[in-house]
């Protein structure tokens, strides 16, 4: 059995499929999705709805994002703050006004059950943005943490492939496991288009919320397939860019 990552989303449903057609899954595989299914394109509720298909044929495990949270939180409650709508909130929102009821609760179960991270028998950590405890994730004291940490990405950055695992100075969150993925920062900003490795951190979010595309990376192979650019296959829409 291989494990294969997904990076965000972001409601880019016709990036998704483009990515998982490149990529040699097979159905015992597993396939990890690391949050923020939804904020960006038009396609989010089409995407939760492709996502509790596939998990009827594949087997598959999906992660909570920041972006999860807080539509889940507008869905059960009506909270849209200005924030969310701002970063993509206000297509989510509109794009559930055409749903059903009976949609809106199967998406509210999804989002209710994501998990919040994962770690696999070979000490490799799962999670949508990072941690910040030093005893890892499952001992902060904010469960939601590990939607929003940039902190994780950047101390990863700064080290680069140049210290040692072995090294005095190395930091303790790094060590504690022997991979970290992640999504939730576009590796854009540090203008890379495919998934990067810092340290031990990989990150899988190739900035298909904006004008990247979406990611699929095999963790022990490191083989990676990726989408169109994602404005490409929306070319009416402008997801989050502004």
């Amino acid at each position: 059995m291989k494990t294969f990552v997904v990076g965000d989303i972001h409601g880019g449903l016709a990036g998704l499929e483009q990515a998982l057609a490149k990529a040699p899954i097979e159905s015992t595989d597993l396939v990890v999705f690391l949050g923020d299914y939804l904020d960006g394109w038009s396609d989010g509720p089409q995407t939760i709805d492709f996502l509790l298909a596939l998990q009827e044929r594949q087997k598959c495990l999906f992660l909570c994002g920041n972006h999860d949270e807080l539509c889940l939180n507008y869905l059960k409650n009506g909270v849209a703050p200005e924030l969310w709508l701002a970063h993509g909130g206000a297509g989510t929102q509109s794009a559930y006004q055409r749903v059903s009821q009976a949609t809106i609760q199967k998406h509210i179960a999804f989002l209710t059950q994501l998990d919040n991270y994962y770690q696999d028998s070979e000490n490799r950590l799962f999670v949508h943005a990072g941690f910040t405890h030093q005893e890892g994730p499952k001992n902060e004291f904010y469960a939601h943490t590990v939607y929003w940490d940039r902190t994780l990405w950047e101390l990863a950055c700064a080290i680069g492939q140049g210290l040692s695992k072995e090294a005095w100075n190395y930091p303790k969150r790094l060590s504690l496991f022997e991979e970290i993925f992640i999504g939730h920062t576009p590796v854009t900003r540090i203008n890379r288009s495919t998934p990067t490795q810092c340290a031990n951190v990989w990150n899988i979010d190739t900035g298909a919320a904006f004008q990247g595309p979406l990611s699929i990376l095999e963790v022990s192979s490191k083989a990676f397939w990726q989408s169109a650019p994602l404005h490409c296959l929306y070319p009416n829409e402008s997801g989050r860019n502004k």
